[in-house]
């Protein structure tokens, strides 16, 4: 068994736990939680494996067909619906999900645990024989989970904290199909073999930062100012 592989493989999701569980200071989630999150997203990649393969034996197109049915059904609707579910299933309504930026938090743990696996997969054992591999996937691959993630995580919070039912229903497909989405075309531009579409790669990485980053930065500030003022009204008591 190769360590160093293994470490390769691990430390960037590890890594990126720890910024948003450090990120989310005024009011940080249960630990035990986010550890369940996080195992939870790491095991839910055995039935995803399994279906995956299913409906990776269904494609029957070729070239671009073929990559859009293997980016956007095969692993963006999969993973995403996955991930989601266990979301749904495990921390929607917990009583921590107390604060906007909660649901950011409970979907990149989730993820970050299905791309653990799913990194090992790749950085260990599919691609083992390709030194750079694992640097790759740290700088692209592990990131871009957390970042579709943010996306849902966005959308479930806005779901969760309206009272207006038809909202809720709009904001709880688009905590799906939006990540479907960015992952669909994250991983077609990737798949589909065209140099031209290689050139709105590095674009792309950089939109999803900054999309992202601001829907963290929003439920960051709107944590803060929550604190702010609890401890305000604390104060006058």
């Amino acid at each position: 068994m190769d360590i160093d592989l293994y470490l390769i493989a691990i430390t960037p999701s590890i890594a990126l736990a720890l910024i948003i569980y450090f990120t989310d200071r005024y009011d940080r989630e249960p630990l035990h939680l986010l550890i369940k999150l996080f195992v939870i997203g790491a095991l839910s990649i055995i039935p995803v494996m399994f279906i995956e393969r299913v409906l990776d034996n269904m494609n029957i197109w070729n070239g671009h067909l073929a990559a859009l049915y293997t980016s956007f059904i095969v692993a963006g609707l999969t993973e995403e619906w996955a991930k989601r579910w266990v979301v749904l299933k495990v921390a929607y309504h917990h009583p921590a999900f107390n604060e906007k930026l909660d649901g950011i938090v409970y979907a990149v743990m989730v993820s970050l645990g299905f791309a653990t696996v799913e990194n090992v997969l790749y950085v260990v054992f599919r691609y083992a024989h390709i030194p750079t591999i694992g640097f790759q996937r740290a700088i692209f691959s592990v990131p871009a989970h957390m970042l579709f993630a943010i996306t849902m995580g966005y959308y479930l919070s806005l779901a969760k904290y309206t009272n207006n039912n038809l909202q809720k229903k709009h904001y709880l497909k688009l905590s799906l199909y939006m990540p479907i989405l960015l992952h669909g075309i994250y991983n077609y531009i990737l798949m589909a073999q065209s140099e031209r579409l290689l050139m709105f790669f590095i674009p792309f990485v950089i939109f999803l930062w900054s999309y992202n980053l601001r829907k963290l930065s929003a439920y960051y500030k709107e944590s803060k100012h929550r604190q702010h003022n609890h401890m305000e009204q604390e104060e006058i008591e």
